[in-house]
């Protein structure tokens, strides 16, 4: 198996690039969808949620209320990293699950982990990564991004961007950079001729 980290900022571009490395080929494990899987009703992270935030944070139906939750860790750092220490745990261990399960099927899979908050999770990552591709576009362009296509106000934009890591901590991580500051086609040039380098270099630790 090779393992590959793909991240990037909030409305960097990032789901783009995951979903071409996904028709070229790769096993696509999403980050986003494994941390609202781990906090579904009867999961063990939702019941932590609700005891360290209260059940302000809980919706009617039993399930998070995602937006109550937001508004109290977007702004407040701490509240950030107390939640994060209930949520990556939980994703990681699904992480594990998923590789396993991917190599067993074939153990030359290529497989990207499409995850925003690989800075913010570095301290308990529990695998080592055999390649990091960053997807790098401004902040400033994303902020554009998440009011115009996301119909985000501004300030709620800001929140969300200041609340991860800030370029330059994701581009020190970066073995590999995917530039989205240009047209589609041009990124999607980008991703293919990144694939073909990946795909040389796993066949390359094959025995």
């Amino acid at each position: 198996m090779y393992l590959i980290a793909l991240t990037g900022g909030i409305a960097s571009g990032k789901s783009l690039v995951a979903s071409r490395l996904a028709e070229l080929g790769a096993v696509h494990i999403d980050a986003d969808k494994l941390a609202r899987e781990v906090v579904e009703p009867g999961q063990p992270a939702l019941e932590q949620i609700a005891a360290k935030f209260g059940e302000g944070v809980i919706a009617s139906d039993g399930s998070l209320d995602r937006q109550a939750l937001a508004n109290i860790v977007f702004t407040d750092p701490a509240k950030r990293g107390e939640l994060n220490a209930i949520t990556h745990p939980a994703v990681w261990r699904r992480v594990l699950e998923l590789c396993a399960e991917a190599e067993a099927a074939d153990p030359d899979a290529i497989v990207v982990y499409d995850v925003p908050l690989l800075v913010e999770a570095s301290s308990d990552r529990p695998l080592t990564f055999d390649l990091v591709v960053v997807v790098d576009t401004p902040a400033s362009v994303r902020l554009e991004r998440l009011v115009r296509d996301r119909g985000m106000a501004r300030h709620e934009a800001s929140h969300r961007i200041n609340s991860q890591a800030t370029d330059a901590e994701r581009l020190a991580i970066a073995d590999e950079v995917i530039d989205n500051t240009g047209s589609i086609e041009r990124t999607l040039e980008s991703v293919d001729a990144l694939w073909a380098s990946i795909v040389a270099l796993a066949a390359g630790r094959r025995p």
